[in-house]
């Protein structure tokens, strides 16, 4: 997974042509299957995996727990980048420039 978003970001870094980087933009912030979202599910998975499996310290693993929590709710937070690419994509197609689906 990893390597994919690497080649995504070599990608967008040559500087392609706007109408064909916004359908990768699209998928990696689809507001339901996007990246913001399977982090923070992965991330609360992680929290409910740590709280479970290491009940004998609970002092020392709520905190991290909570973080992971904390980090989950972030993560999906930033799902509303999806309207900013609907946005851009009008914005594209306003301009002349026909974007691609």
């Amino acid at each position: 997974m990893t390597v994919t978003l690497a080649q995504a970001r070599d990608y967008l870094r040559t500087s392609p042509p706007l109408t064909d980087a916004l359908p990768l933009l699209a998928d990696l912030l689809d507001e339901d299957t996007g990246i913001p979202i399977l982090l923070g599910d992965v991330l609360r998975s992680a929290a409910r995996l740590v709280a479970q499996q290491c009940p004998a310290e609970p002092d020392q693993i709520r905190p991290i727990a909570a973080g992971l929590r904390e980090a989950a709710q972030e993560a999906t937070d930033w799902h509303v980048l999806h309207w900013d690419v609907r946005r851009l994509r009008q914005y594209v197609r306003d301009a002349g420039q026909p974007a691609a689906s």
